[in-house]
């Protein structure tokens, strides 16, 4: 199963769901735990409904990250 997460290019800052419907961006990887989405459209869906493009959002899939196919 992947898992991914909407982060700000511009800010570094995570875009995560919280627990009343709402969403919001945290700075810290650690309380965007909650944040992390199984499935690729939904993440897509969550920057379309909620990031401003001044952000310059990104969905990263945590599986790659530190992989031969990783971002670099």
């Amino acid at each position: 199963m992947a898992r991914f997460i909407v982060q700000s290019r511009t800010t570094g800052r995570f875009l995560c769901p919280t627990g009343d419907g709402g969403v919001e961006w945290v700075r810290s990887l650690r309380e965007a735990g909650g944040g992390v989405i199984t499935d690729e459209e939904m993440a897509l869906q969550l920057v379309l409904d909620h990031a401003d493009l001044d952000e310059e959002p990104t969905i990263v899939d945590l599986d790659l990250l530190g992989t031969a196919g990783d971002y670099l």
